[in-house]
């Protein structure tokens, strides 16, 4: 399974988004999902109206949860870290998102995965191409590495930088 992390605001405990990062890296395994793979930390600017620029990363777990538990656990690690419902796109301490589970399509009351918008985020796609670069998308066939050139395209960035709008 494939989760994105990602932060652009300091913990009390674990500090500055790259220190959170980490810190929810280990929460994970304390979840019952096994930590395979983790890609580097990125900084990346953030999409739509938050102000503070994100550290993302990716990491590849083993688990024998389904994916509606391990939305549970991903969500009870945010909760932990204070996350609370809020703005889209605005700051945040923690989002953790399934990204992808191998081959498998769901599309359920508040879980859908594939994500449905990862084709088209830099800061999903630039730490997963490390760790799972011929992951292939069932709905898109088309590979981490393949979705990644797709969106350095111009006309992809000019697509996605008009949707996050002003």
């Amino acid at each position: 399974m494939l989760i994105a992390i990602g932060s652009n605001r300091r913990h009390h405990r674990h500090g500055p988004p790259r220190g959170v990062v980490r810190a929810a890296v280990v929460a994970l395994e304390g979840q019952g999902l096994a930590v395979i793979a983790v890609s580097r930390i990125h900084t990346t600017a953030p999409v739509g109206p938050g102000g503070r620029s994100f550290a993302n990363a990716a990491v590849v777990v083993a688990t024998s949860l389904s994916p509606r538990a391990v939305l549970n656990a991903i969500k009870a690690v945010e909760r932990n870290f204070g996350r609370k419902p809020g703005q889209r796109w605005g700051d945040r301490v923690l989002d953790l998102d399934i990204i992808g589970a191998g081959s498998s399509v769901i599309a359920e009351s508040g879980l859908v995965v594939p994500h449905p918008r990862m084709a088209e985020r830099r800061f999903v796609l630039d730490p997963l191409v490390e760790i799972a670069p011929d992951w292939r998308h069932p709905l898109l066939h088309a590979t981490v590495r393949q979705l990644r050139a797709r969106a350095m395209r111009p006309m992809a960035r000019n697509r996605v930088a008009k949707r996050a709008g002003p």
